[in-house]
């Protein structure tokens, strides 16, 4: 098999992967500092600590891929600025996002990266990144299926028109 033989670690990347790698750090960044943001908007204490559970997942899986980026020799993507703490009662009310608008933000997010992290395992043909990113998928799974709950329990869920198969006895 030549180059591709061996240890993982010591095979090329191929350009998508590179490609899906960096645009995972660039979206993870982004939503790191978008979480820390929503921190000042939130208003439940059960949709705080979700969302410094997905803050300090997004923060380990950053490190795991910057790792990966600088032993490959790839650039970092840019890192927005960590945005200072406010308080709730600080922000206008019309300027607050609200709870259940936070909550559906993050399993839209939590959506997507579920399948940007199927497309990366798909695409890979190093072991290591494909193991990675099966890694984070099931620590995303685990927070959606959370988040999914707290959605239902706080009756933020909006569901599609659902289908009630009614028996009709004729």
């Amino acid at each position: 098999m030549g180059i591709l033989s061996g240890n993982p670690k010591e095979e090329p990347l191929h350009y998508g992967e590179v490609f899906s790698i960096w645009a995972s750090e660039l979206a993870g960044n982004s939503m790191i500092a978008g979480y820390q943001t929503a921190l000042n908007h939130a208003g439940d204490e059960d949709l705080k600590k979700i969302l410094v559970e997905a803050i300090e997942i997004g923060q380990q899986q950053k490190k795991q891929i910057e790792e990966l980026l600088k032993e490959n020799g790839i650039a970092l993507p840019p890192t927005p600025p960590e945005p200072p703490e406010a308080c709730l009662e600080d922000i206008p009310v019309g300027a607050r996002i609200i709870d259940p608008a936070i909550a559906a933000g993050l399993s839209a997010d939590i959506a997507a990266g579920l399948v940007a992290c199927s497309q990366i395992m798909g695409t890979s043909i190093r072991e290591d990144v494909a193991l990675m990113y099966g890694q984070f998928h099931m620590q995303k799974a685990a927070l959606g299926a959370k988040v999914l709950r707290l959605n239902k329990e706080k009756g933020w869920l909006v569901p599609p028109p659902l289908h009630i198969n009614k028996h009709h006895d004729c």
